[in-house]
């Protein structure tokens, strides 16, 4: 049994990826050393030791309970090889601006558009890691429409049919860090201030416009400043460069390569997918991309099929 002591160990070109994920023993190798990287954990009862058996099995020599490293992941009862999983984690990673369900089942040969389109659902459940960092120092945070105007919008009234996306961008040395991107039901306090509370850490500066749905965030603790449109500026972007600049490459983003055909009910994760890509932009190597897709792919609860098309997030405001 293989242990990475928590290193980042990832492949860093395609003939390093093919060389090292040939079979689903490798495969189901670097998943164990992901999801358990100081050793065997029974999901049982927590016992650390434990025998190898056949087809990647472990048994545990406290409960004897038979252990699968893809069990409760989203590679749970899948009948395709994990092979075929990897190329398509990799092809998802290495395409700079997203990869679509066609795309997928092309590359990889899938008789079926349903298994790529249910594979890249499941993935982009996992392109959000439990318990993240929360953004931090100035942050810009605002609302804007998909299928509507963002300029000159008369007020923000409930957004019917089209979706309202709640956006906080860090600035950093007069650029964009990371964000964080929400669906949200409506421009109310109720719906902006657990976002914020959700998105960036207490004591940070927190720049809005005037909109009374911030109006909470002193008492919340955090330093909230209001941006004045000036006369000198012309255009509302001008008030929150940093998250206009998101929420106009989010916008081309869904235009570009999804063709716009995103419904509603499945919008967050799209939404998880862009941050996932966007907070990554820098990365030298598009290994470790790949990597923390694998590393977190572990750490989801699986996805069936019929929950996928039928569920869609609820998120309970924070009291």
């Amino acid at each position: 049994f293989v242990v990475c002591g928590g290193m980042e160990d990832y492949p860093h070109t395609l003939i390093d990826f093919e060389t090292r994920f040939g079979t689903d023993e490798a495969c189901r190798s670097y998943l164990s050393q992901l999801r358990w990287p100081y050793g065997f954990v029974c999901p049982r009862c927590g016992g650390r030791e434990a025998w190898t058996m056949s087809r990647g099995l472990w048994l545990c020599r406290q409960c004897r309970r038979q252990a699968s490293v893809t069990a409760g992941t989203i590679f749970q009862d899948s009948r395709l090889p994990l092979t075929l999983w990897f190329r398509a984690m990799w092809y998802v990673t290495s395409q700079k601006n997203g990869a679509s369900a066609l795309g997928i089942q092309r590359v990889l040969g899938l008789g079926s558009y349903r298994t790529a389109w249910t594979w890249l659902h499941k993935l982009r459940r996992a392109m959000i890691r439990p318990g993240r960092e929360r953004l931090r120092g100035l942050v810009e945070v605002d609302e804007t429409y998909l299928g509507g105007l963002e300029e000159g919008r008369p007020g923000r009234s409930a957004p019917g049919k089209k979706a309202l996306i709640a956006v906080a961008a860090e600035e950093v040395e007069k650029g964009i860090g990371r964000i964080r991107l929400r669906r949200i039901r409506d421009a109310s306090g109720t719906s902006l201030c657990p976002f914020v509370y959700d998105s960036v850490e207490a004591g940070s500066r927190v720049r809005t416009d005037g909109w009374t749905g911030y109006d909470g965030l002193k008492a919340m603790g955090y330093k909230h400043e209001v941006s004045i449109l000036a006369r000198r500026r012309k255009r509302e972007s001008d008030l929150l460069p940093h998250v206009h600049r998101v929420a106009s490459l989010l916008k081309r983003w869904l235009m570009g390569t999804h063709q716009g055909a995103v419904s509603h009910d499945h919008l967050d994760y799209y939404l998880d997918e862009f941050t996932f890509r966007f907070n990554r932009r820098t990365s030298a190597s598009r290994g470790k991309l790949f990597y923390r897709l694998v590393q977190q792919a572990v750490q989801v609860a699986p996805q069936p099929y019929d929950a996928i098309i039928k569920r869609t997030r609820c998120r309970k405001p924070r009291p």
